[in-house]
């Protein structure tokens, strides 16, 4: 009798499964979806950004010699490049609340393919031969492989989607895996600062491991705060709990602490070493805080995060 009753167990068992099976592909397709439109969110903000800057940057130039410090003020130009500028940030902030944080956060090279781009074809500098393949050459190469990047961090991004409502983020913030970060972040922070200030330690690296430290904060509460209010938007009221004001303001302090070291780096060393070298800390330590704070990889399978890392 348990042999005949057995297959059709399995038959009736059957069916479950498969409709278990079939719910799989919608989750995973609504989680790329999500990760598609924080991803384009993100690369139109960062494009934005990048061209409202180079415009700033224009109207600054027309006017270097004019006696009036603030005479960019009256030009079309340096206003426009103010609203896309807004308008970047908007498309930036409001990625967070669609995509992971550790998606997000290494999309910002897409800022610098455009700046690159912008810079060759408006301010039109001249070049000799033997130039050509330093300034040229080797930087369309960087933006192929950056471009390359970008589409395998899309395709291959975490798929941890969860509500930013603040039960959760308060959940997230206590838990040990970000506690036992938190110790160790705090730690790095007060040496960097210890040997900045006290031994004049002013190389480039600490500096901007000081951003970084910081600037990882700052995107774990965007994303949170980005979050919660999106939550908030589609009717479930998420601005009553304090956990969000409290994010609020480390994103203030955080950020403005950030742009503080940022302009000290600047006053000592080229530009573009602060993009490049600030790029990759600020790049690894923000994986690393959202992968611990919003267990962004949590589930995913070795060849998922593989190709991730590539990118």
């Amino acid at each position: 009798m348990e042999g005949g009753n057995s297959p059709n167990l399995q038959l009736q068992q059957l069916p479950l499964a498969t409709a278990a099976v079939s719910v799989q592909p919608h989750t995973d397709a609504f989680s790329y979806k999500e990760n598609l439109i924080g991803a384009l969110l993100a690369i139109f903000g960062h494009l934005v950004i990048s061209i409202a800057l180079n415009l700033q940057k224009y109207s600054h130039i027309r006017l270097a010699g004019s006696k009036d410090s603030r005479a960019y003020f009256k030009t079309k130009t340096w206003w426009c490049g103010l609203f896309l500028l807004v308008l970047g940030e908007l498309g930036v902030f409001s990625s967070y609340a669609f995509a992971p944080l550790s998606l997000i956060v290494p999309l910002s090279a897409v800022s610098v393919i455009a700046s690159a781009i912008i810079g060759i074809i408006f301010i039109k500098e001249k070049w000799k031969p033997k130039d050509f393949l330093r300034r040229y050459v080797l930087s369309f190469i960087g933006c192929g492989l950056a471009i390359v990047g970008t589409y395998l961090l899309i395709t291959f991004g975490p798929n941890s989607h969860e509500k930013m409502t603040g039960e959760n983020i308060t959940r997230h913030l206590v838990s040990w895996p970000f506690l036992l970060y938190m110790l160790v972040e705090i730690i790095i922070f007060c040496l960097l600062l210890y040997f900045y200030k006290e031994k004049n330690a002013n190389y480039i690296v600490v500096i901007l491991l000081l951003v970084a430290l910081l600037g990882s904060m700052t995107v774990v509460t965007v994303k949170a705060v980005a979050g919660m209010i999106v939550v908030s938007i589609q009717g479930n009221l998420q601005l009553d709990y304090p956990i969000f004001y409290i994010m609020l303001v480390c994103m203030i302090a955080t950020a403005t602490f950030q742009a503080t070291f940022l302009a000290q780096a600047s006053q000592l060393y080229d530009s573009s070493q602060i993009a490049s070298i600030g790029y990759i800390l600020s790049t690894t330590v923000g994986i690393t805080a959202g992968a611990t704070f919003y267990l962004d990889f949590t589930g995913e399978d070795v060849l998922h995060i593989c190709m991730f890392a590539l990118g």
